[in-house]
């Protein structure tokens, strides 16, 4: 078995410090003389191959910059890429756990070294602030660690549990599924794109990663990384293309034993019900994982600390501009301090500071036109929906050049069942929920579709007693903002509209790319 060290989760850049500021400053310089205008190409069986076709990603807060270009896969290559990943699986769920732990243990080291350039890269390429990047990258690492560890539970025939039994050896065997398709997001394109891939291919499958169209360079950086490791051909195809083409025709494959997906509802929907369709030579039934998003609440009621209640707030609603699945996009406040903590909340929003992510500012670009065009949209019908109390506008440009800028945006007295209060946004724009009492705004906090994140801001043990049993969300805070999940601290994953709770980060995530096997010898 590997020797290493019980997990521990990375420690965060302190950018308080200048030195830190500096050394950041000076990978962005590397990043842009470097890796800015670079083309990544697919990688199929271990071979660079490019295409007719690319995918350009834009600087979302200077859309005149091109970041870099990917190679744009087609069907054939999907096929390509399904046939010769499952070649690899033959020898690839032969290894030992422990070798496949290794390659983890050892893309987390390489990462650890080129930490700041990731950061850099995050900060052009989707427009993250400092902390925000840093903190990606280094749940990036926590994966990369976590998962190997957890690899070790599973390395030996009886690990699971059984009972004895007279003059038989019984025990259970864990394998790994097969070949699966990881269609990650735009808003982690580090973390969760590569929490995606670890976690299968340590269990011992085979991996078609297709990322986000708005992220390419930064998933071609970590796929990089993995090659380095160690990674053998075949085992981790890399296929950036469009969801409605490569995705949907992998997703259907009757060779396609799992899909894991993070992104919206809708799409997330669409695959579940595609993959529950039987094909023609399929022998199997698809495994789905998927984080689908939510519209999170942080509650507030009368015996809150207003300051803590505040912090939390401004956190969880504008970082990284309200673009987390586990972003609060609802406040729900008691009526007996909703106004006082309405006034604080816009006093300490008005403070931040518009941008982009190489300045570090608070608030930077949505991602892409479709997002901008989107949370516009919410905008205009705020007026009718409630009372804007601040924002309410996406300008096209900041300081003379186009972005997708979004005012931080904070609207009151939004009805419960108001279309602010219940669809994703996926923006910087907060509904405030004026709630009767504390039962009021625990059944307002319900009353949604989702399922994921939530919050309590409260000092009254009874009320964050019933919470606990009766707040409807697979991550619950209390007194703290309701983003920033750690791997292995606090597993990620919600429940209705938000997924199927596999829980990323925790301690049985694995077990959903593995199938156990009950093998008996009688003596």
């Amino acid at each position: 078995m590997i020797q290493v060290q019980p997990y521990r989760p990375q420690e965060f850049i302190d950018f308080t410090k200048e030195e830190n500021v500096r050394a950041y400053q000076d990978a962005l310089a590397k990043v842009r003389k470097e890796l800015l205008g670079k083309h990544y190409p697919l990688i199929i069986d271990g071979q660079e191959v490019d295409t007719a076709e690319k995918l350009t990603s834009l600087n979302p807060t200077n859309t005149d910059e091109v970041v870099g270009t990917t190679a744009k896969a087609t069907i054939q290559d999907a096929e390509n890429a399904l046939q010769g990943a499952w070649k690899a699986f033959e020898s690839w769920k032969k290894w030992d756990m422990d070798a496949r732990a290794r390659i983890l243990l050892k893309a987390a080291a390489i990462l650890k070294r080129r930490r700041l350039e990731a950061n850099a890269l995050m900060s052009i390429e989707v427009g993250k602030n400092y902390a925000e990047a840093d903190v990606e990258i280094a749940e990036a690492i926590d994966f990369l660690e976590y998962y190997a560890r957890s690899a070790m539970k599973y390395a030996h025939f009886g690990a699971a549990e059984t009972h004895w039994y007279e003059g038989e050896e019984n025990g259970l065997m864990y394998i790994p599924l097969g070949v699966g398709v990881s269609i990650s997001p735009w808003n982690f394109p580090g973390a969760i794109f590569l929490g995606m891939a670890a976690a299968p291919i340590v269990a011992g499958n085979c991996v078609i990663v297709k990322p986000a169209e708005d992220a390419g360079l930064i998933a071609g950086f970590m796929v990089d990384i993995m090659r380095e490791a160690g990674l053998p051909d075949g085992v981790l195809q890399f296929l950036p293309g469009k969801g409605a083409e490569v995705g949907d025709y992998l997703v259907k494959h009757a060779q396609t034993r799992f899909i894991t997906f993070t992104g919206s509802r809708a799409v997330g929907l669409n695959i579940n019900a595609e993959a529950a369709k039987t094909q023609p030579g399929q022998k199997w039934i698809k495994r789905v994982i998927m984080e689908l998003g939510g519209k999170d609440a942080l509650i507030v009621d009368e015996s809150a600390d207003l300051d803590v209640a505040v912090t939390a707030a401004v956190q969880g609603a504008f970082g990284f501009n309200g673009q987390k699945c586990s972003a609060m996009s609802r406040l729900i406040v008691v009526d007996s301090i909703y106004d006082e903590l309405a006034a604080k909340f816009v006093e300490r929003a008005q403070t931040l500071k518009m941008g982009t992510g190489e300045e570090n500012a608070n608030v930077t670009a949505v991602v892409n036109q479709m997002s901008h065009d989107k949370i516009k949209g919410y905008l205009e019908i705020a007026p009718q929906e409630g009372k804007v109390l601040l924002g309410g506008e996406a300008p096209s440009e900041h300081d003379g050049k186009p972005g997708y800028y979004v005012q931080p945006t904070i609207v009151g007295d939004v009805k419960r069942d108001a279309r602010l209060a219940q669809e994703e946004i996926f923006g910087p724009v907060v509904s405030m929920i004026r709630a009767r009492d504390w039962q009021d705004a625990l059944d307002i906090a319900n009353a949604t579709e989702y399922g994921l994140t939530g919050g309590v801001i409260s000092n009254n043990r009874e009320h964050l007693e019933q919470a606990r049993r009766e707040f409807e969300v697979g991550n619950l805070y209390f007194n703290r903002k309701i983003t920033g999940a750690i791997v292995g601290v606090q597993p990620f994953g919600g429940y209705n509209m938000s997924g199927t709770d596999s829980k990323a980060g925790g301690p049985d995530y694995l077990a959903n790319f593995m199938q156990l096997k009950t093998v008996t010898e009688r003596w």
